[in-house]
């Protein structure tokens, strides 16, 4: 990380104030100067620390903490009480820390959210409440320079479901990555929980439960309720990126098609994951010297996710190896709880996103079905032989040793990719299938497992962690740099196209997939600036740059924590 020059900031706030606001809070690190000017002398013991110095004392109290809840539950207590040391000491052990405050941790928090309340974290828009929204946004954004906002309704969250208000959670979450990877401001992110009730039952009887209690708005009032806030949303802050995060598989595709011609939206479950899958499969595809359209590709789990990851591997084969779309199509093979999507399972078991993948009953005559007329997975596999097997089904276990077996007899270098999280529900543990197919797996992973023994011999193989985190931040941050006025499509593939030209695997086909996640505030820099590129070749860009000048504009926009000068100023930042 390069060290910035320091800023220089005015700010209002004196004694209590600025000791309680994180923004502006330095703790033991404010100088004798600013301790005179600001009235805290009296108010901090003697020595004046340095970041660095409190970064090692946060660390040795995070340490004692003996369970990742635990640990979770101390750095959002230091989140609440200064930016600057939260991010610092973060950044300083990031892949240690990032599964802490993110995935897989943070769905447990997430889960007690009510119980484990103490302070709000962000914008709270409450159905019942829906007359008064625009006063309400008002409160929190007036005056400010939002770039971003990252809002959820928490219908489906991290493999755990519906969470009603606890989704403040994840996009508090995802906002934190945004800055620590991506280099967003903090104080120019917002995170957002849409509160429109929930009909997870344990909620709905918990006493202590903080949100609204009551059953989930659906149908006209829940898209009314949506489009007020994204109005306010273009209205006030037209040159933000709107995140949508964790919203549930009828609602997820159909908004982020409707809005990302209206403003620059994104989708981290339809069009991250898909971004971060495409980036390890073009590596993969590296690796065994074939090419995207080469692949017989099984998707387990056709929900958000799935058919997310489905349609940004197929626009893959569009852009980068030129085929047409329906020929595209023909590359996929889409699993749901209805088994294998093909058509005599009629419209009311295929969703209609799910349309142009369905396959047509002749491709299966002669395969074994149950008494309902689906095939599953084994069958699918033993007809077709795919090259690659995605699971984001959240079924614990599904990519059984009969499966694995199979695709392995079939193919040289079997590409696995269990994405389900957290790890309990991964289709496959990694080890397991590296024991399956004799060590020739490639694989990916959408929660961090530990190296597999090679069964040949030679060095352990490293699961890449197929982590968004590894990729939105980049995407998100090169649209908002350059004022972009949507996301498109072609700026996502230019994103996973700069990830995977980053791959380990490309020099030594037994390491990783993707880059290692230590180096994710590079990666994402570099996501930025390709994002950034393709956004000004598309004209979509609402900046008079040139493509040479990006990168620079890129690292000198970037938020690092490190501590701003400050002078008193009664009229300054509050």
């Amino acid at each position: 990380m390069s060290t910035p020059a320091t800023k220089v900031l005015r700010v209002a706030l004196r004694g209590d104030a600025i000791l309680t606001h994180p923004r502006f809070n330095k703790g033991t690190a404010f100088p004798v100067r600013e301790r005179k000017a600001f009235g805290l002398t009296s108010r901090l013991p003697y020595r004046v620390n340095t970041l660095e110095e409190q970064c090692r004392r946060a660390y040795d109290q995070l340490t004692t903490r003996d369970s990742a809840i635990r640990k979770n539950t101390f750095l959002q207590s230091l989140k609440d009480q200064n930016w600057t040391l939260y991010y610092g000491l973060i950044s300083r052990h990031l892949k240690e820390l990032i599964p802490i405050i993110y995935t897989p941790t943070q769905a447990d928090a997430i889960a007690n959210y009510s119980h484990l309340f103490r302070r709000s974290e962000g914008m709270y828009l409450t159905f019942p409440h829906q007359e008064s929204m625009e006063e309400d946004f008002l409160e929190q954004t007036r005056g400010r320079d939002i770039q971003l906002f990252v809002c959820s309704d928490a219908e489906a969250i991290l493999g755990i479901g519906d969470q009603g208000v606890g989704g403040i959670g994840i996009s508090a979450a995802k906002s934190a990555i945004y800055t620590l990877l991506g280099g967003i401001d903090p104080s120019k992110a917002i995170s957002v929980t849409l509160d429109l009730g929930t009909d997870n039952q344990q909620l709905l009887k918990d006493d202590l439960y903080v949100g609204w209690p009551s059953p989930r708005v659906r149908g006209k009032p829940y898209d009314r309720f949506i489009d007020k806030f994204v109005q306010l949303v273009r209205k006030y802050h037209p040159h933000s990126l709107l995140h949508f995060e964790d919203f549930g598989v009828q609602n997820a595709k159909r908004l982020l098609d409707f809005y990302r011609d209206k403003h620059a939206v994104f989708n981290d479950d339809v069009q991250g994951t898909g971004a971060v899958s495409l980036a390890a499969l073009m590596s993969a595809v590296g690796v065994t010297k074939s090419r995207l359209s080469d692949q017989r590709i099984v998707i387990y789990g056709a929900g958000t996710a799935g058919l997310g990851i489905t349609k940004q591997l197929r626009d893959g084969m569009l852009d980068i190896d030129g085929l047409s779309q329906s020929e595209a199509n023909k590359r996929f093979f889409l699993l749901d709880r209805y088994g294998l999507v093909k058509q005599s399972l009629g419209p009311t078991k295929i969703r209609e996103a799910l349309q142009e993948f369905v396959r047509p009953d002749a491709e299966w005559e002669g395969v074994p079905t149950n008494e309902n007329g689906e095939i599953g997975l084994y069958d699918v596999m033993k007809r077709i032989k795919p090259t690659v097997l995605v699971g984001c089904s959240t079924q614990g276990g599904a990519f059984t040793e009969k499966v694995i077996r199979e695709m392995a007899q079939g193919v040289e270098r079997p590409i696995i990719f269990p994405l389900s999280n957290p790890s309990r529900l991964a289709e496959v543990d990694p080890k397991d299938a590296n024991e399956w197919t004799d060590g020739k797996a490639l694989m990916a992973s959408g929660s961090p497992f530990p190296p597999c023994k090679n069964p040949r011999g030679g060095k352990d193989y490293i699961v890449a962690e197929c982590n968004n985190a590894l990729i939105y931040p980049g995407l998100g941050y090169g649209a908002m740099i350059t004022r972009a006025r949507s996301l498109s499509d072609s700026m996502i593939i230019a994103g996973a196209r700069r990830l995977a030209s980053l791959s380990p695997a490309l020099a030594d086909p037994d390491s990783p997939l993707l880059p290692n996640f230590s180096d994710a505030r590079y990666i994402n820099t570099e996501i930025a600036v390709a994002v950034a590129q393709q956004a000004l070749d598309e004209d979509l860009a609402e900046v008079p740059w040139s493509k040479e000048e990006v990168r620079d504009q890129i690292i000198a926009g970037q938020w690092q924590p490190v501590y701003a000068d400050f002078i008193y100023d009664k009229d300054g930042l509050r």
